[in-house]
């Protein structure tokens, strides 16, 4: 495994990192055993960072991870999300943070998290979506700071809306946060041309989440796949898109070699091969998944040309996921 620096809160973080929604439920059912045996796996596979949210089954995916790293709190770097005081997502520029983000909800919902996870300190708390208002109404990085001198957070940042490439740049050019999380992979490229390079440029860690793109670029998601019942991307994945999207996939398998034999590791090294990314956070609900995601950390990232040619490959589809708030 290899670990880079989380931007300037100096953080160390596996590159390979647990992305933990998808333990928390919504996936087609949840199965706590084989969570907690994923979670146990990748710590011993290296993985240091795990990103979670009180949102991820109203807690559930956070008090799983408070029992897999009991007794080993010092080898991970844990990071959660403050939930919209609405439970609305995306965040919208209308919407007052008085409503969404306010202090004393910062605080209440950082330290629900703290008591899920039975821990002391997060080492890094975001709020779960962004809007560019919020760098002239505060009150939420009043929360932060009165959380961070209490002991109660080592960091903090945000979480960009969905599908919203450019959202959180000028707060990143601001210096006021030290993370970033926002959609990155070989589909959605838009964050390269803005936020990516003000992140790089402003030390503020970026933390690329959907890096399958909830599993097209896995090969997964293609036109026989029969998703489980209670799977979210059934009304997300409709027939109509994975038809539209299975060519677009097929024609990156040229882009395979030996040290990237399948398309998942594929898109996780083209994540890893921006320089202002800091670790990608894919889904774990198997233990063959850990295995299979962490094989992507082997130092060997893709060549500049191999990386200029994936360019050619984006596709913004402007599929809004099924709880959008449009």
């Amino acid at each position: 495994m290899i670990y880079r620096k989380l931007g300037k809160s100096n953080l160390p973080v596996s590159e390979i990192g647990f992305g933990a929604w998808q333990i928390g439920g919504e996936w087609g059912g949840t199965d706590d055993v084989e969570a907690i045996r994923c979670l146990h796996l990748a710590m011993e596979l290296g993985v240091t960072f795990i990103d979670t949210a009180y949102g991820y089954g109203d807690g559930h995916s956070e008090k799983l991870i408070g029992q897999a790293i009991d007794g080993n709190r010092d080898k991970v770097v844990v990071a959660s999300k403050v939930p919209l005081k609405t439970f609305r997502w995306p965040v919208h520029d209308n919407e007052p943070v008085s409503t969404t983000f306010p202090a004393d909800w910062v605080i209440q919902c950082t330290e629900r998290s703290l008591k899920n996870l039975r821990i002391e300190c997060l080492d890094l708390q975001q709020l779960h979506a962004w809007t560019p208002r919020y760098l002239k109404e505060t009150d939420w990085l009043e929360g932060f700071r009165k959380l961070k001198q209490q002991g109660k957070i080592k960091s903090f940042g945000v979480s960009a809306n969905d599908w919203d490439p450019h959202g959180p740049t000028e707060l990143i050019k601001s210096g006021l946060i030290d993370s970033v999380q926002v959609i990155y992979n070989i589909f959605e490229q838009r964050p390269a041309e803005q936020l990516l390079p003000a992140a790089l440029a402003a030390n503020v860690g970026i933390i690329a989440r959907v890096p399958f793109e909830e599993g097209f670029l896995t090969g997964a998601l293609d036109p026989d796949v029969q998703l489980a019942p209670k799977d979210w991307r059934n009304q997300w994945a409709t027939l109509e898109r994975r038809l539209e999207a299975a060519p677009r996939v097929e024609v990156l398998k040229k882009f395979l070699a030996p040290d990237r034999p399948t398309l998942a590791i594929l898109a996780l090294k083209f994540c890893l091969s921006n320089p202002a990314v800091s670790t990608v956070i894919p889904g774990m609900r198997r233990q063959r998944h850990v295995r299979d995601n962490v094989a992507a950390s082997d130092g060997k990232l893709l060549s500049p040309t191999e990386f200029n040619q994936l360019e050619q490959h984006k596709f913004v589809h402007g599929w809004a996921y099924p709880w959008a708030n449009l």
